[in-house]
């Protein structure tokens, strides 16, 4: 019968060992790497936006949001650039005017958000478009002041969340905010807002 030499089977056991160990402790990390794809989420979104494209007066608002995600359509097979995946979000809007004609404006926006997920990064680069409805304590005696209450809204962003862990995730980027009544008014100024935004994710 054919003896193993003993430092033959130490080392084979040793090997084996340290291949399973690896894969038993090995660190569990919050990256997109597969199919699975953030399905709901819940996000505190909040901006800090001024008046840009010549408006008739001088803004300055702070844009709090609270956003709802939803997934809608994943393509992590795609090559390049293109991988990543789509949601529907629904956002609540509330937006103390620090500076300008106006006090504050309140609505809500709905539109899609893509993600562009790559193998083995906490990174998601985003950008994201919608449309909504809301009201303002307009001003119309006072010239630039907004013709109306009734005011609808554009909302466009684009930046880069990181995911700190599986469920949690932070967001920097810059929205543009555009609202306006839709000529429903004479004159209609409307206003066109830019600035900086950041934003706290919870995935469920």
């Amino acid at each position: 019968m054919k003896r193993h030499h003993p430092f033959l089977l130490i080392a084979a056991t040793a090997s084996v060992q340290a291949v399973l160990g690896g894969v038993e402790h090995a660190e569990s990390v919050p990256i997109i790497t597969g199919g699975e794809t953030p399905r709901t989420e819940f996000a505190i979104e909040s901006a800090y936006l001024l008046g840009v494209f010549n408006p008739p007066r001088s803004y300055e608002i702070n844009a709090d949001f609270i956003t709802a995600r939803i997934r809608w359509g994943q393509y992590l097979d795609s090559p390049g650039i293109l991988r990543g995946y789509n949601q529907i979000y629904f956002s609540l809007l509330a937006e103390p005017i620090t500076r300008g004609i106006e006090n504050h404006y309140f609505g809500i926006n709905v539109g899609l958000r893509y993600n562009f997920a790559r193998p083995g990064s906490r990174f998601i680069p985003y950008f994201s478009g919608g449309l909504g409805l809301g009201w303002i304590d307009s001003h119309p005696d006072q010239p630039g002041g907004q013709g109306q209450d009734f005011t609808f809204n554009i909302l466009s962003a684009a930046g880069v969340s990181y995911k700190f862990s599986d469920r949690f995730s932070g967001q920097v980027g810059v929205l543009y905010q555009h609202l306006s009544n839709g000529g429903q008014t004479d004159p209609n100024p409307s206003l066109n807002l830019l600035g900086p935004q950041i934003g706290f994710t919870f995935t469920f």
